[in-house]
C-alpha cells in the first residue's frame, strides 16, 4: 500500500506539472500564433483580402523554419531565452516558453488555413455592404471558420502534450519526466505505464470535448 501511495503521489503531482506546462503553453502559442494566422491568410497575394506579397513570404519563410526544428533541439536552442525570462532552464516553468514558441507556428498554419476555408462569396458580400477589413476578419471569417478553429486548438493541444513529454527527456518536468527518471532510469515499469497511460486519458478527454464543441458549433451555423 505505502508503495502504490507513493506511486500514486508521484504521478499525481507530474499530471499537476504537465497539465499547468500544456494549458500555459496553450495559451501563449495562441497569443503568438492566432494574429499571426490571421496576416497569413489576408496577406496571401492570391486569396488575402489585404495582400502584401512580401509580408507573406516573410511569415511563411518564419513559420516553416520553425515549424522543422525537431522539438528538442529547439528546446535546447531556447535554453538561454528560458534563463533569461524565468532564471533558469529547468523545470515547469522553464519548458512553457519552448511549448510555446515550438506550438506557435504550428497554430499559426491551423488559423490560416481554418480562414481559408471560408466561403469567398461571404467576404465578397461583406466588401459589397461597406464592410472594413477588420469587420470582414472579425465578424466574417472567425465566426464562419470558428468550429474548424476549436477543432484546430484541439489538434495543438493534443501536440503540446506530446511536446511535454518530450521535454521532460531535458528536465522539462511532468509526466515525461516521470516516466524517464523513474520509469526507465529506475526500471520502475509500474511509474512507466502508469504515466503513459495518464497521457493516454488525457488525450482522448482532450479529444471527446473538442471535438464535441466543434460539432456543436457546426450544427448551430
Amino acid at each position: 500500500m505505502t508503495s502504490f501511495n507513493a506511486m500514486y503521489t508521484l504521478v499525481g503531482n507530474a499530471t499537476l506539472q504537465t497539465l499547468a506546462m500544456v494549458f500555459s503553453a496553450t495559451f501563449f502559442s495562441l497569443l503568438l500564433g492566432f494574429p499571426l494566422g490571421i496576416l497569413l491568410c489576408i496577406s496571401d497575394p492570391s486569396t488575402g483580402i489585404s495582400p502584401k506579397p512580401i509580408v507573406f513570404k516573410v511569415l511563411t519563410r518564419i513559420v516553416n523554419v520553425l515549424r522543422s526544428f525537431p522539438f528538442i533541439i529547439l528546446m535546447i536552442l531556447i535554453f538561454p531565452l528560458s534563463r533569461i525570462i524565468i532564471g533558469t532552464s529547468i523545470g515547469t516553468s522553464a519548458s512553457v516558453i519552448p511549448l510555446s514558441i515550438a506550438a506557435a507556428p504550428f497554430v499559426a498554419r491551423i488559423i490560416e488555413t481554418a480562414l481559408k476555408e471560408v466561403d469567398p462569396g461571404l467576404v465578397q458580400a461583406a466588401r459589397a455592404i461597406g464592410s472594413t477589413k477588420l469587420q470582414i476578419i472579425f465578424k466574417v471569417l472567425i465566426p464562419e471558420a470558428l468550429p474548424s478553429l476549436v477543432a484546430g486548438v484541439t489538434l495543438t493541444i493534443i501536440n503540446i502534450i506530446g511536446y511535454s513529454a518530450m521535454a521532460g527527456a531535458i528536465g522539462g518536468g511532468g509526466l515525461g519526466d516521470l516516466a524517464i527518471r523513474y520509469g526507465y532510469q529506475r526500471f520502475r515499469t509500474d511509474i512507466m505505464i502508469a504515466s503513459v497511460l495518464v497521457i493516454l486519458i488525457l488525450v482522448e478527454i482532450i479529444q471527446f470535448f473538442g471535438t464535441r464543441i466543434s460539432n456543436n458549433l457546426m450544427k448551430k451555423r
